[in-house]
């Protein structure tokens, strides 16, 4: 058998487990990470992506489901998720992508309290027998890298 290293993959399992939500600003929300900041929402980086340029849009509200949004938030979330699919296409061109929101812990929301999409661009062969067999997802980039790119175009 071989070993496969991820030496970041220990950040994520030895990560301090602290209150609060990582969304809200006057909480646990990593400033740097985030790309673009709407009136009422904006789109983040995900710290711990499942491929390069994994992005969430979320409320700047703590609100916990599409149902108690407002008509307004609802709209700008929908229009920063086709916003950061453009900047994924034109910075990285991708052959697909995955969109979509977690809402309970059933679903595998990791923070259910506060309403967030996902945007996972794709590539064909992305995912190989390192996560199926290694429980190791490889990340081809940095994330401070692909942050880089990502904010100029947004």
């Amino acid at each position: 058998m071989e070993s496969i290293i991820a030496p970041e993959r220990i950040k994520y399992i030895k990560r301090e487990k602290k209150e609060g939500c990582i969304f809200c600003s006057d909480s646990l929300r990593e400033e740097a990470l985030v790309l673009h900041e709407g009136s009422l929402c904006f789109v983040i980086m995900n710290k711990y992506p499942y491929t390069s340029g994994h992005l969430m849009v979320a409320t700047h509200r703590h609100v916990a489901e599409m149902s108690a949004a407002t008509k307004e938030e609802l709209i700008e979330c929908l229009e920063l998720t086709v916003r950061s699919v453009e900047a994924l296409k034109a910075a990285f061109d991708p052959q697909g992508f995955n969109i979509g929101m977690n809402v309970g812990a059933a679903a595998g929301a990791g923070y259910e309290g506060h309403m967030h999409v996902h945007i996972v661009p794709r590539w064909s062969g992305d995912t190989n027998f390192m996560t199926v067999l290694g429980e190791v997802r490889v990340i081809p980039e940095e994330i401070e890298k692909t942050k880089d790119i990502l904010k100029t175009l947004f």
